[in-house]
């Protein structure tokens, strides 16, 4: 059966169009556990900086899908000016939609397939996924979140999250990112191209719409080439 992996790239509210209220939620422990003024300022913007990493906070600009067998596949982005135009490239085709758009294509097209590939999907992709469909009333096709462990998941969304495989289900203590995982299996890192996922607000911010796509392939392509590893050296079947 053919696999589809996926990755998905986000961005932050912005701290200073947020309620009050919220702003407190958010920051209310921080003056108790700072020594210091400093340590507190130095705190909020760690608190700021990761509202991105949130489902409750942040936002879904990038949604991007690749077909493991025929490395084909599409990037859905924001780009809310209207400027940027759909465009084709090394055989991903690159669309633009707004949030809830992207979101419907991918549960849609998740429906043709029963196998899903990702990194770190379960701790991080999936649970964004899942929540930001709730927020944009978009029903999810499948259940990429069932029980982690390979051999008993369900049988009609067998979700390899790669992470999870390569360390061993937490065995290994340390989770590496995917550039430190490419780095020592000899794969090229999306992260070569000068972009990594703590950019990709800032890109956002300055317009860069089509970078976050083409940053969010170069992702899909390292998570392939990953699989193709795992698969050959480390999936004992």
């Amino acid at each position: 059966m053919p696999k589809l992996i996926f990755d998905i790239e986000t961005i932050g509210e912005s701290w200073e169009a947020m309620d009050e209220i919220t702003q407190k939620a958010l920051s209310y422990w921080l003056k108790k556990e700072a020594y210091s003024d400093e340590a507190y300022s130095v705190a909020l913007d760690n608190v700021k900086n990761g509202l991105g990493f949130s489902p409750f906070t942040g936002e879904i600009v990038a949604i991007g899908v690749l077909e493991l067998e025929t490395n084909r596949g599409v990037v859905y982005f924001q780009a809310p000016e209207g400027k940027v135009k759909d465009f084709e490239a090394d055989g991903i085709k690159y669309k633009v939609l707004t949030e809830k758009a992207m979101l419907e294509k991918f549960w849609q097209g998740a429906i043709e397939y029963t196998e899903f590939v990702s990194y770190n999907g379960r701790g991080f992709d999936v649970p964004f996924l899942m929540m930001r469909s709730a927020v944009n009333e978009v029903k999810p096709t499948k259940d990429l979140m069932s029980n982690r462990y390979l051999n008993s998941q369900k049988f009609n969304a067998l979700h390899i999250d790669l992470m999870d495989q390569l360390t061993y289900y937490g065995a290994v203590q340390r989770r590496p990112k995917l550039h430190i995982v490419c780095r020592a299996l000899g794969i090229k890192s999306p992260k070569e191209n000068g972009v990594d996922g703590d950019e990709v607000a800032p890109l956002f911010s300055a317009k860069e719409y089509e970078k976050i796509a083409i940053y969010n392939a170069a992702d899909l392509r390292a998570t392939r080439e990953l699989y193709l590893k795992w698969d050959k050296y480390l999936n004992i079947k």
